[in-house]
């Protein structure tokens, strides 16, 4: 007969990941009232600025700029040293003199900005009091770019040809030398007199060149002169109040939908609440027997709202059908469903046997609520006593922070967790279960409201059974004093709830 296996617990069944991404898509994809939220107000936000912040009145101009070192493959180098140049103090300062004003050149350089559009086309944008101001700040600051530009053309042309001049006169010098020398009476050897003629005429070629040189270097510059010029005159850049609502409204729905989720990530991270049914039953070590899904949806009257509570009604009672133990409702973050749920289980044992709901919830929400003709009978924990031994209980209790833990053992000896998904952190889950435990109170199974839709993962603990239910097992009651009798288990307790695709 071969040995039984141990089964494994549920901290050796997997290792916990370091990174979950299918959690924390849930978890930001539960918080989209947040970002959505975010998202909204940046919008607002954004349109909110176009209104009461319109962009002042602006001109643009283009000029065309010649340059001496103009190349078809230029990568832009020439019209980015341009663009450079026109947010200088001497450019701004010039533009201001040209217009009269007294503004500091360094404050009118933070109203305006150059744009190479080609190698050759430089746009000038201007900002101004009025629409008038601006063209003209525009034209005086085109022209002052063009005057600026074209005298470093004229110094650059008039410094290269006086270079070239000045060396044409040195090498005439020289050849007034050779000459002295050839026409001198002294008489030489034929060697002699050809390497001065030679000489002489090495210099009348160089000279002739400085000086084809220097009328090169002249005959440029008009060239260049003319063809910088401003070739689109300075005009007023329309603005639609429309169309910069709809821009800034999108700029601000796009910055405020993306730190919405920043935001929602960064609290799904920090928060570490679980929401996939897979996690909240590691956590607390209990199976998801029963789900019901929706923000609130199945409490609102209709078919599937009536139908989803007799389905979970039925699940629970036939769990619970085969003990006469009491059994406690534990609610985490979900009080009104709890109320339910409780109510819809006692009327479901009830045509079986009589059963007493037992309401130890704060405030004591079932107690002191109005019972309808019909409900199932209940009582505060203060009157437990008075109930006979024969009737069923079903207590009602939180597992919230602050909770009493003294006081479930009274309720019920076996409990059922009905916990909103995302709602605990983890650490919290871990203490619920924890002090269950303690109290030798066993956990049937876990009830999950508020499920995320897509959630594929398996809510059932395969390999930690043993674990999860040895309370019941261990709980064995005595009849007439004979030896322990241990209980069958529900089928349903065992089967666990959720989708099964690990399995």
């Amino acid at each position: 007969m071969s040995p039984q296996k141990t089964p494994r617990t549920t901290e050796t069944a997997a290792p916990t990941p370091l990174f979950d991404l299918h959690a924390l898509i849930v978890a930001i994809r539960r918080r989209r009232r947040l970002w959505s939220l975010v998202a909204l107000l940046g919008l607002l936000a954004g349109a909110a600025v176009a209104v009461l912040l319109p962009p002042p009145p602006s001109a643009v101009t283009t000029v065309l700029v010649a340059h001496e070192a103009d190349q078809p493959n230029d990568p832009g180098t020439l019209i980015r040293t341009d663009v450079s140049l026109l947010g200088t103090t001497r450019i701004a300062a010039a533009a201001l003199d040209a217009l009269g004003s007294s503004e500091p050149p360094e404050d009118f350089l933070e109203k305006y900005e150059g744009l190479g559009l080609t190698n050759n086309l430089l746009q000038i944008k201007v900002e101004g009091d009025s629409e008038a101001q601006a063209v003209d700040r525009a034209k005086a600051l085109a022209e002052a770019f063009v005057a600026d530009h074209v005298r470093r053309l004229q110094e650059a042309a008039t410094a290269e040809s006086k270079a070239l001049l000045d060396q044409r006169d040195r090498m005439s010098g020289e050849l007034a030398k050779v000459n002295q020398e050839i026409s001198d009476e002294t008489p030489e050897t034929g060697a002699e007199q050809e390497s001065l003629f030679a000489r002489r005429a090495e210099l009348t070629s160089r000279i002739a060149d400085f000086d084809q040189r220097a009328e090169e270097a002249r005959l440029g510059t008009p060239r260049l002169v003319a063809g910088t010029q401003i070739v689109d005159g300075a005009r007023a850049v329309p603005y639609s109040l429309a169309m910069g609502i709809a821009t800034n409204a999108g700029i601000g729905l796009a910055l405020g939908l993306a730190l919405g989720l920043a935001l929602a990530a960064v609290g799904a991270v920090v928060g570490d609440r679980p929401v996939l049914r897979r996690d909240v039953a590691a956590h607390l070590g209990a199976s998801v027997i029963a789900e019901l899904p929706g923000r609130g949806g199945w409490l609102r009257a209709g078919r599937r709202a009536r139908a989803a509570r007799t389905r979970l009604a039925g699940t629970l009672a036939r769990t619970v059908r085969n003990t006469t133990e009491p059994v406690v409702l534990l609610e985490l973050g979900t009080v009104r469903p709890t109320c339910l749920i409780a109510l819809d289980l006692a009327d479901t044992l009830a045509r079986e046997a009589p059963v007493v709901i037992v309401d130890g919830l704060p405030g004591l929400r079932l107690a002191q609520r109005r019972q309808k003709p019909g409900e199932p009978t209940v009582v505060s924990v203060d009157r437990l006593a008075t109930v006979p031994d024969r009737m069923r209980r079903i207590g009602v209790a939180s597992v919230a922070p602050g909770t009493p833990w003294t006081d479930l053992e009274h309720l019920g000896t076996q409990a059922v967790l009905v916990v909103r998904a995302g709602h605990g952190s983890a650490a919290w889950l871990h203490t619920v279960a924890r002090q269950l435990a303690d109290q030798s109170i066993p956990v049937i199974g876990v009830v999950l409201t508020e499920p995320d839709p897509r959630d594929r993962t398996d809510g059932t603990l395969w390999d930690g059974l043993g674990t999860a239910l040895r309370g019941r097992t261990e709980r064995l009651p005595r009849q007439n004093g004979a030896g322990p009798v241990r209980r069958k288990q529900p089928t349903s307790a065992l089967r666990g709830g959720g989708d099964q695709e690990g399995r």
